[in-house]
């Protein structure tokens, strides 16, 4: 018998692809060079195409597979919403290069942190999503999600607030508005990702 593809295990590889993009995210803000951004930005799209090819090899399994562990519809949702975290941390990247950041704000590299945080607890939810029914740990680890989110939402209406109140840059009020909206975009990501999880444990109860 074809040995049936571990599903779960595919999920926390897909994460642990958002979690290395959000490190690099992370690691590139906090110790920001707008010359090396170019390199940065090609190990960035690395990361990303080939959790993209580890989609499409679970996707190709999952087309072959007569019985899942859960719904095909949900497997798919899942893949989906994982893989739209790590494309929302390389739009963060592309952004700084578009738009030639030259400076970051501490308070881009809070939003970092908090996303790096996110993807660190994601995965943490997905290694015991396996065995769902049985783990005592799995409910708080999306709840920490949500947390990160909610905490993610108030900094994004803070930072958006003092950047409007202190800068008289117009350039630099767009540059930064759209920044911190796409890094918001990313904590949302994360939580629409735990609650996929949710959602999946609800139905299979």
């Amino acid at each position: 018998m074809a040995r049936k593809t571990d599903y779960f295990e595919g999920f926390i590889k897909l994460a642990e692809y958002s979690y290395n993009a959000a490190k690099l995210l992370d690691d590139t803000l906090r110790d920001f060079n707008k010359d090396s951004l170019q390199k940065t930005m090609k190990l960035m799209h690395e990361i990303e195409h080939t959790a993209d090819l580890e989609g499409h090899e679970i996707t190709k399994k999952l087309l072959k597979e007569f019985i899942t562990p859960i719904e095909r519809e949900d497997i798919m949702l899942l893949i989906h919403k994982i893989d739209d975290i790590t494309d929302c941390i390389e739009d963060v990247l592309l952004h700084m290069y578009m738009y030639n950041v030259r400076v970051i704000k501490e308070d881009a590299i809070k939003f970092s942190g908090l996303i790096l945080s996110s993807c660190e607890e994601l995965i943490g939810a997905l290694k015991e999503f396996k065995n769902f029914k049985k783990s005592k740990e799995i409910r708080s680890r999306i709840i920490a999600v949500n947390k990160i989110e909610e905490e993610g939402d108030n900094l994004y209406t803070e930072i958006v607030r003092k950047l409007h109140l202190t800068s008289m840059n117009a350039i630099d009020i767009m540059t930064w508005t759209i920044a911190y909206n796409r890094l918001e975009k990313c904590c949302d990501a994360c939580e629409e990702a735990a609650n996929v999880i949710e959602s999946i444990i609800l139905k299979n109860l």
